[in-house]
């Protein structure tokens, strides 16, 4: 009955009503725990997601594209290419709902709420290594394997790396210019990115990167983001860390090569610190070192470079210049990269205190822990291999053991309760009785009989006790009694439709 596009819309803002009030009641109870807080915040975002969803719905169909929401609402009041017939509309609709619950007898009103509060129970499926034991710690091994065997990085232990990697602006700017940098840096960037959207679900992230990308980009126009001054990288040219030659002084080849501080060995030191040939007479050196001067490096024929620089350059080994937009999109990672360190401070600061934790245990603990671990496991097998003795037939423990015999009759377990709609399968202690009825045996028979299982049925096990119980609450609906006074139509000389009562109270009057 929900096919109408009106009929739509009302449950579209029911359900987003249903959900901002589970919000709500979420929010205002406090988890118990670090975990439940986490499933909370889950949960919420999830609602949001799917308010956020439905009400996409909602605006399209108001926007009304196709005049389908239109032509429903015209319909509905009964206009027709023929004019307007407010009757025939309404008996239309009446024969349609007539029709329908004709098909489906058992059709009944459906409350949602039952299925909506499931969803403060759930948890969350949320993805965590043990190595981050549920968000608490990050887990950077692999980007510190990626940091040791880079040409940027140092030889320190991983305790040191915890505090490096919150710094990237503190890394010489001549070995930015790496491809190799770059991916280590982008992929830092999305592991901190991953890791805050498990941890902080509810935190808009795209709202802090807005943030962090227009300060950034008033500190770059103004050259004062740090580890990037202005005295850097310009117009996309070789920065001055590469060039021990300022070619700016100098207009043509011969005034570079009159000069008397530029020597054969300076220009050997210039030409080796951009990756090219470092062969050649003075002039051949001071002619090659000049092409650089208005054509960035990466414009520069192949040539001109010494012989496995080229190729080097590709695997991201010999630091390359960039180009001044590849300068800033690095600056602009690191920035992100800055940010998010700043929010997951406490995170970080707890993985270097579980770090150092772990690198505390002297190596007589670590033996004696896996001394007892061997202990157990022996005492483990010889168990399993023992022969268990239960006279009494008691039903087995989590442990492989049959469970105390007080605890076998506090629940009951020795009553039998037989259910006729499971086809007579037995249950054994009332726990396991009251639990079976929303079991998927018991919903089988009840879809068998044609009985929809609701709450009315629970307790009853026999098929007869549930046909007639089933039969009351269709009479009290009143799907199957038939009310010929109300229901039973006649029709008058004109056209006019009455029931029987008022047809026949007419034609007493006289009026017919």
């Amino acid at each position: 009955m929900s096919s109408t596009l009106l009929e739509v819309t009302r449950a579209s803002h029911e359900e987003v009503e249903r959900l901002e009030r589970l919000i709500v009641k979420d929010l205002q109870s406090e988890p118990p725990s670090a975990r439940d807080r986490l499933y909370q915040s889950h949960r919420v975002r999830n609602m949001i997601e799917q308010i956020t969803e439905t009400t996409n719905k909602l605006v399209e169909i108001y926007e009304d594209k196709d005049n389908a929401r239109k032509d429903e609402i015209a319909a509905l009041g009964g206009q027709t290419a023929t004019g307007t017939n407010v009757f025939s509309a309404f008996y239309d609709r009446l024969k349609e709902i007539r029709e329908y619950h004709r098909r489906h007898p058992a059709a009944r009103v459906v409350d949602t709420y039952d299925e909506f509060e499931q969803l403060l129970k759930e948890e969350p499926q949320i993805e965590f290594s043990g190595e981050e034991a549920f968000g608490r710690y990050l887990d950077l091994h692999e980007l510190y394997n990626d940091y040791l065997n880079s040409k940027f990085g140092e030889r320190i232990e991983y305790t040191a790396y915890l505090d490096v990697f919150t710094q990237p602006h503190k890394i010489p700017r001549k070995l930015k210019f790496m491809r190799q940098y770059r991916g280590y840096l982008q992929k830092l960037l999305e592991y901190l990115v991953y890791c805050f959207e498990r941890t902080e679900p509810l935190q808009d992230l795209d709202r802090i990167f807005s943030k962090v990308t227009s300060e950034f980009e008033e500190q770059w126009t103004s050259g004062n983001v740090e580890g990037w001054e202005s005295e850097g990288q310009e117009n996309g040219h070789a920065p001055h860390e590469y060039n021990v030659i300022d070619l700016d002084k100098y207009s043509t080849v011969e005034d570079l090569i009159g000069d008397v501080e530029v020597g054969p060995e300076k220009l050997k030191k210039a030409l080796a610190a951009l990756g090219l040939k470092t062969g050649g007479t003075v002039k051949q050196r001071a002619e090659r070192l000049f092409l650089t001067k208005h054509t960035p490096l990466d414009k520069l024929d192949r040539k001109h470079f010494a012989k496995g620089q080229h190729g080097s350059e590709q695997n991201g080994v010999v630091p390359t210049p960039l180009s001044g937009e590849d300068a800033k999109e690095i600056a602009l990672m690191e920035a992100k990269v800055t940010k998010l360190c700043d929010l997951l401070d406490e995170t970080i600061v707890r993985t270097k205190e579980n770090v150092v934790k772990k690198q505390a245990l002297t190596y007589e603990e670590m033996e004696a822990e896996r001394e007892e671990e061997e202990v157990q496991a022996e005492s483990e097998s010889d168990d399993e291999d023992q022969q268990i003795y239960n006279p009494l037939k008691l039903p087995m423990g989590w442990d492989g053991k049959p469970i105390p015999y007080w605890l076998y009759k506090l629940h009951g377990l020795g009553q039998e309760f037989k259910c006729e709609i499971c086809g007579n399968y037995s249950y054994w202690g009332r726990r396991a009785y009251e639990r079976h009825f929303k079991e998927w045996r018991h919903q089988h028979g009840m879809r068998c009989l044609g009985i929809p299982n609701t709450k009315n049925f629970n307790e009853i096990t026999s098929i007869e006790e549930a046909k007639q119980l089933w039969e009351r609450i269709q009479e009290k609906q009143g799907l199957n009694k038939w009310r010929p006074d109300l229901e039973e139509e006649y029709e008058d000389q004109e056209g006019n439709i009455y029931n029987k009562k008022t047809y026949t109270d007419l034609q007493r009057q006289g009026l017919i």
